[in-house]
């Protein structure tokens, strides 16, 4: 598409692309946004080196004009959006991006890797986080993941409500709180458990959690017991009929004196199975495969879309797709959470503004920048914020502050959604979305 505007002249039009979906995956009733300061980082390191160039060339990709133009790409156009952490609905547009033609074109690819899987996590983390209503969360599933995707996951699940993360990369990269667990093959490594549990406990003190389903669950207690105390950290339950086995233990690790020991559980956990486990004396959940797949839910359907541009003339013209099933709305627009008397959210609202397509910088993107608080009486809430102006990030959506700064939001944007939002069963969004 480049090469072929360029060719037609029409590469350098002035143009607008949304990223949004057009429906939520099914019993999903929001969306998370995540991924966004990943994004800002991996746009303003986008380039095509020479061995890039040198593909493109010898595979006669494209015209030598435009691997000059690949040659010197930076991203200088101006991108809005909704800020990390927060919810989105059905036709909700959470990336708006003004750059040329060319400039916007070929961001596409990215935009929607990053956006589609780090949403698709998030949005399955947040269930699990209200499902576990206040229970510490950890996410683990990085053997289920490709490596980079692992260390995304990671993020986005602390973003939606987890706690801390197996990866250390994420720990490192982003911020997220760590930890870990003794695997079934450091208990088989040894000799015999005691040896095992001795070990560990030498290595890191009696507050450390011991894996006791290798072999016998109750004897394996009664052996972490009497070599840690009363004063052991925790123990980690990874299969068996969990909410049987998990009073079981609570009373034999009671009957102990090990009244304080957590119980803290793994074993393939999901927002159902969590939820199933409510009423159980578990501490904490550990959850891999689930999470990282977006619970059933890899991808969440995000679509990149040109909505206007410059025409000839100069003039704006807003466009938009009619094939069936695949409508597209045209032109900018400004979304807006309206919210209720009692703080609840009541609904998406989505302006179509007029023929002026020209990117927002003034009061409007600046009184979007506030978090969401409940209020007295009904008002609006702006959702677009500047996340990129010429070419340059916002900082305080990068790194790890950044990521801090999406989970902070992600809870008081959860906190204005009515009660139906945290139902787990197949439904609607909670939000109807309307266009005015």
């Amino acid at each position: 598409m480049v090469d072929a505007a360029m060719q037609s002249g029409t590469h350098d039009r002035e143009c607008v692309f949304e990223a949004f979906s057009r429906r939520l995956p099914p019993s999903r009733r929001y969306g998370v946004v995540a991924g966004t300061g990943r994004l800002l980082e991996l746009i303003d390191q986008y380039r095509f080196g020479d061995e890039e160039l040198g593909w493109l060339r010898e595979n006669s990709v494209v015209a030598p004009a435009t691997l000059d133009w690949l040659a010197n790409y930076r991203f200088s156009g101006t991108i809005h959006g909704y800020r990390e952490g927060e919810l989105y609905f059905p036709g909700s547009p959470i990336l708006v991006l003004d750059a040329p033609f060319a400039e916007g074109v070929v961001l596409e690819t990215l935009i929607l890797s990053v956006l589609n899987y780090d949403s698709a996590v998030a949005s399955a983390a947040a269930r699990m986080a209200s499902a576990a209503v206040g229970r510490p969360l950890a996410e683990m599933g990085s053997r289920r993941a490709n490596e980079h995707a692992a260390v995304a996951a990671a993020r986005a699940a602390f973003i939606a409500g987890f706690d801390a993360t197996s990866n250390l990369e994420a720990g490192r990269h982003w911020g997220v709180p760590t930890m870990g667990t003794a695997a079934h093959a450091f208990t088989l490594l040894h000799d015999s458990e005691e040896a095992a549990f001795r070990a560990q406990i030498d290595a890191l003190g009696v507050g450390t959690t011991l894996l006791v389903d290798t072999f016998d669950v109750r004897a394996a207690i009664d052996l972490a017991v009497s070599i840690a105390g009363p004063q052991l950290g925790a123990v980690r339950l990874d299969s068996g009929d969990l909410p049987s086995l998990v009073r079981e233990v609570r009373a034999q690790l009671d009957d102990l004196g090990a009244v304080n020991t957590k119980i803290t559980v793994t074993n393939d956990l999901d927002e159902y199975t969590i939820a199933a486990l409510a009423a159980s004396p578990v501490d904490s959940y550990g959850v891999g495969t689930s999470v990282v797949t977006g619970s059933g839910t890899p991808a969440s359907g995000m679509v990149y879309k040109l909505v206007a541009h410059r025409n000839d003339a100069g003039e704006w013209v807003s466009v938009a797709k009619k094939s069936e099933g695949k409508v597209s709305v045209g032109g900018r627009k400004r979304p807006l959470r309206r919210i209720g008397a009692n703080g609840r959210a009541t609904a998406e609202v989505i302006q179509i503004i007029g023929e002026d397509h020209s990117p927002r910088h003034g009061a409007q993107a600046r009184r979007s920048t506030q978090a969401p608080d409940a209020g007295a009486t009904p008002r609006e809430r702006d959702l677009l914020v500047p996340l990129m102006v010429d070419g340059v990030a916002d900082e305080r959506y990068l790194g790890t502050a950044g990521t801090a700064l999406a989970r902070k939001h992600r809870a008081a944007a959860v906190a204005e959604l009515p009660e139906a939002a945290f139902r787990l069963s197949r439904g609607d969004p909670v939000l109807p979305t309307q266009y005015e």
